[in-house]
Order: structure tokens, then sequence, then C-alpha cells
């Protein structure tokens, strides 16, 4: 059995107006497609984006997909890294088959290495990376552009057998090169048969 990563409930919010399909659809159940912001390996200028961002109000709660076992858990961005960050945190579930999900730009996590979990299983919240107050012309482009749009979403990366979470190329979910890692997998797909599976 999977689950889609996003709780379909709001946090602090009720909408007992909408069916529970339309909910899905207007609210945390949206995969960025090729070319759009947010999505798999988007060109940011000087870096590539490493998974898709799942846009989300800020402490929703993020779900294991599927049963697995927590292999890592750490600081995803932080301030102390660039100034415009808020601190954010990842957990990383090895799942069937070799397969990594990186569970990212969480405001916090609920689950430690070693344990297993179970598919719908609360394992965090969602997250802000970006601090608006702090974005300046010092800043990438693609982050001026962001400032005061700044949105809360889970960034989810699919890794095959090995998950990278610390590469000279690596940094807050981006890529510092053209060729993607080897061991990168695009997750679009992924998600969007959760999304079915889910309907």
């Amino acid at each position: 059995m999977t689950r889609w990563p996003l709780s379909s409930e709001t946090p602090g919010q009720i909408f007992p107006e909408k069916t529970a399909l339309e909910k899905q659809i207007s609210g945390n159940f949206r995969v960025p497609q090729k070319g759009e912001a947010g999505s798999f390996w988007e060109s940011r200028g000087d870096r590539f984006h490493c998974g898709v961002d799942l846009y989300a109000p800020e402490n929703t709660e993020v779900l294991s997909i599927e049963d697995g076992v927590v292999v890592e858990t750490g600081m995803m961005t932080s301030p102390e890294i660039l100034p415009y960050w808020n601190l954010t945190y990842y957990v990383i579930i090895e799942h069937s088959q070799g397969m990594f999900c990186k569970y990212g730009e969480l405001a916090g996590f609920t689950v430690r290495k070693g344990d297993s979990t179970k598919s719908g299983q609360l394992i965090g919240y969602v997250g802000t990376v970006l601090n608006s107050e702090k974005i300046d012309e010092s800043c990438p482009l693609y982050i001026q552009k962001l400032k005061n749009k700044n949105p809360s979403m889970l960034h989810f990366e699919l890794w095959k057998n090995h998950p990278i979470t610390t590469h000279i190329n690596y940094l807050g979910g981006n890529w510092f090169a053209e060729e993607k890692p080897e061991n990168l997998r695009n997750p679009t797909r992924y998600l969007e048969s959760l999304y079915v599976e889910t309907l």
C-alpha cells in the first residue's frame, strides 16, 4: 500500500463545503511539470533542482509514502549556511527495491534513524525555506523573484541505492553541475501514480 506524502487536511482550516476530491485537486496534490517552478531538474541559472516541490501550507502533515526504515535525518537548510534560508530538516526513508525517498524542507520531524515507518505514518511537517526579510540584490536571481512570495513546500527527492546528502555539488536540494547524479531519479511519475491511487 502506498500513500500521497501530504495530508489533505489544511492546518487550522476546515472547508466543510468542499468534497475530499475538491480539496485534493485544489490543495496539496499537484506535481509540478517540466519547466514549471519546483519541477524536477528545473534550471535555476547556476544550479539544477534535485527533486520536486509539493506546495502546501506550512505545518501540513508529511506522511511516509510506503512502509520503510528511516536511514537518516538531518538539517537541510540554515541561516548559518545562507542568510536568506530558514532552518529546515530532512528525513530519508528506504522503501522498496532499494529506493530512498528524501522528504525535505521540513519544519520539524517525528521519527529517528532506525525507526520503521508504515505507509501513511506522520513523519514531519511542511516548512518554509526562504526568509523574505533577508532576500536582497546579492541573492541569486531566482531567489530574488521569490521575495514576498515565499511558498511553503515539501521538497521530495527520489534516489536509487544511495542518496546524496553531502557532496561538493549538492546544497539545499540543488545540484551545482550540468550532469545529473547517476543515482538520482525523477520522482514525477511516481508521485503522480500515488495521486491516482489516493483518488
